[in-house]
């Protein structure tokens, strides 16, 4: 692994640690280890300066919202009247659990979240009791997930 003032650039074996643990971070060290052919304290090496050099973040479980009751996923563009609101936007919509993503965008919102909901009345009320109220949202756009057909991290 080199790091250059631009980015981080990984090598092969790297790339192959990665692979893995993004398939299954739970994955054990050794097993990973025995596979590339290296030992168990060089991976473990290799990850702490994939750690300390921002490649990775930590790790996580995935949950399925759609056990849970959560059955309707949708992306709501935010108008701001200003965009001196954002700020104080997204620290209330931080309050809000359902909002599971936030991001300031280009183009005709000011703010586009992804949410999830039991269904759709539990959206109609987030929409009207919890994200329009908001201070500075002048209006809000939504759009209803179907089906997420593709969900995946950047390839190595």
């Amino acid at each position: 692994m080199k790091i250059n003032s631009l980015a981080i650039e990984i090598d092969g074996i790297d790339k192959e640690i990665l692979r893995d643990l993004m398939e299954d971070a739970r994955k054990p060290i050794l097993q990973i280890a025995n596979k590339i052919g290296i030992s168990g304290a060089a991976i473990h090496q290799r990850l702490r300066k994939l750690e300390e050099a921002g490649v990775i973040s930590g790790s996580k479980f995935v949950i399925n919202n759609k056990v849970l009751g959560y059955k309707t996923m949708a992306f709501v563009g935010i108008y701001l009247d200003k965009a001196s609101s954002n700020s104080d936007a997204v620290r209330e919509l931080k309050k809000i659990p359902e909002v599971l993503e936030c991001h300031y965008t280009t183009g005709n919102w000011s703010i586009l979240v992804k949410i999830i909901c039991r269904d759709n009345e539990h959206l109609m009320q987030l929409l009207n009791k919890k994200i329009q109220p908001i201070d500075g949202v002048s209006r809000t756009e939504t759009f209803i997930s179907l089906e997420q057909q593709i969900e995946r991290q950047i390839q190595l």
